[in-house]
């Protein structure tokens, strides 16, 4: 049974051609600065026509949208609002702040790609005293909806797919510890952190020089994030270390695992990226990938493919590939 207060935070166009903040309830789309209007919540109305504006509100916005949800079921009416099949969604955040990509933090994926590159099985990290490992995409360049066509960059011939489970951040946070850093995540969705394989290494440079990396090449080209379908407000996930995530090229499965496979949690690595810097509302963690890419399997992007990723209680992210 879905919650009476259950809902979902995501970007759409208006008439106008405009993104809003919009928030989704049983297959509908409300513009929640107007229901805030409409519900005299004239000051919150006012710096709610953004997702990012509602992150900057976080857990006021949250109480006030349960209210909202929970009164749009009980009177369909109450509120404007349009099919979810006739909006154009955007990436929940158009422009995040900052957006960090962990790498190798799926114990199923680190098994995977030690096999296909012949190396002896990695130890946990915990058990070295490593902490969680992050770079960093460019939004502006990388984030795409739900939905898009996104072309495959020229220079590559090895783009690979990447499911992965994004951490949201409500609130600012600054040296939190592990055991409160949920506390200032606002929500869930999901990324495909496409990779092109056949750029990881410079040609030329020594495997052993510290400059050998391409990680522009490789992690953020033009289109290399998709993003959404919307935010799922955390409070709202059942069993957060148990979420299943799958992710289908056309019709075949591909990846297929769990968040309990995650090697440093979601609050570890909020918490550890809490040390390095303050994050704000709007940023995004996208916490690794599991097992099935097409690294492993020798198989990479083709145009016309179609991905689909599902994550349990959050939803599905689909975009076609094109030349």
């Amino acid at each position: 049974m879905i919650p009476e207060d259950r809902y979902e935070l995501a970007t759409y166009v208006d008439m106008s051609g405009a993104p809003r903040a919009g928030m989704v309830v049983d297959g509908r789309v409300t513009d929640i600065a107007g229901a805030l209007a409409d519900s005299g919540k004239k000051a919150l109305a006012d710096c709610g026509t953004t997702v990012l504006e509602v992150l900057e509100q976080w857990p006021q916005m949250h109480a006030e949208l349960r209210n909202i949800a929970k009164e749009s079921r009980a009177r369909p009416a109450l509120f404007k609002s349009v099919a979810l099949s006739e909006a154009r969604l955007l990436a929940p955040i158009l422009y995040p702040g900052v957006i960090f990509c962990a790498g190798a933090n799926y114990r199923d994926h680190v098994a995977e790609m030690s096999k296909a590159l012949g190396l002896p099985d990695e130890p946990d990290p915990h058990e070295l005293d490593l902490k969680p490992w992050h770079f960093i995409k460019p939004a502006a360049a990388c984030i795409r909806a739900t939905g898009d066509r996104i072309r495959l960059p020229a220079y590559s011939k090895k783009v690979d797919w990447e499911a992965e489970i994004a951490v949201v951040i409500g609130r600012a946070c600054r040296n939190v510890k592990v055991e409160r850093a949920l506390d200032y995540v606002a929500g869930l969705s999901i990324v495909n952190d496409l990779s092109a394989r056949d750029h990881v290494h410079r040609a030329g440079v020594p495997i052993a020089s510290p400059f050998h990396y391409d990680w522009v090449s490789q992690k953020a080209f033009e289109g290399a994030l998709p993003f959404g379908p919307w935010i799922c407000p955390l409070d709202q996930i059942e069993d957060l270390g148990n979420l299943r995530i799958q992710l289908w090229v056309n019709e075949e499965l591909m990846q297929d695992s769990s968040s309990s496979n995650l090697i440093f949690s979601m609050a570890e690595q909020v918490a550890h990226l809490s040390t390095r810097v303050t994050l704000q509302p709007g940023d995004v963690i996208a916490t690794g990938t599991p097992a099935g890419c097409g690294m492993a399997r020798g198989r990479f992007l083709r145009p016309g493919d179609r991905v689909s990723i599902r994550v349990q209680h959050v939803g599905t992210l689909i975009n076609e590939f094109t030349e």
